[in-house]
């Protein structure tokens, strides 16, 4: 009985920060969107009002979601951290759990400090820029110029939208093909 409860034990603590990893909501955005997160670090710090309320201006709203970009606010206060996440369509918007705002304050690395950091996360999943913020100094125009000198976004930037697959003209005598179906074959000239 001591043997099974030490092997459970064991399984437990080496399989737990596994399971924990999975939680990491950064992992969901790879390849689709850039992150910016703030962590309140006080209590009480208005910068993230602030953000919120230049979110609010349709020109800087517009120039957030252009560059597929997320929000991800972290507060810590008396009962721990609590996390959310602000998409651009608010069905996506939601409360972070507890496992998952821990995963994403680890995937972070966050050290010690006060005030507000706020980090932009790229759709590669790297930090590409981390700030410390002194309370109402919070300008998002710097990290879209960031974002605006990334080879991704220049990539994005720069594709232009695909063009339409042209039909081949029917052969002659041939009964047009119904749209969407696949040519008939073509017999072969030896």
């Amino acid at each position: 009985m001591l043997i099974r409860s030490l092997t459970l034990a064991t399984l437990m603590a080496f399989t737990g920060p596994l399971l924990a990893a999975d939680d990491n909501p950064l992992k969901l955005e790879l390849g689709k969107t850039r992150p910016l997160v703030v962590v309140e670090l006080d209590a009480g710090n208005p910068t993230l009002a602030t953000l919120k309320k230049q979110l609010e201006e349709p020109a800087t709203r517009q120039s957030f979601e252009e560059r597929s970009m997320v929000l991800y606010t972290v507060k810590f206060g008396s009962i721990g951290a609590e996390g959310e996440k602000f998409a651009k369509d608010p069905k996506d918007s939601k409360k972070l759990t507890p496992p998952e705002t821990n995963a994403l304050i680890r995937a972070l690395k966050l050290g010690v400090g006060s005030g507000t950091k706020v980090i932009l996360v790229g759709k590669d999943g790297d930090k590409k820029l981390e700030k410390n913020v002194p309370p109402d100094t919070l300008d998002l125009k710097e990290f879209f110029s960031t974002i605006d000198q990334m080879p991704m976004a220049e990539k994005e930037a720069a594709a232009a939208p695909e063009p339409a697959p042209v039909e081949p003209a029917p052969a002659k005598g041939a009964k047009p093909a119904k749209p969407g179906s696949k040519p008939a074959p073509q017999q072969l000239d030896d």
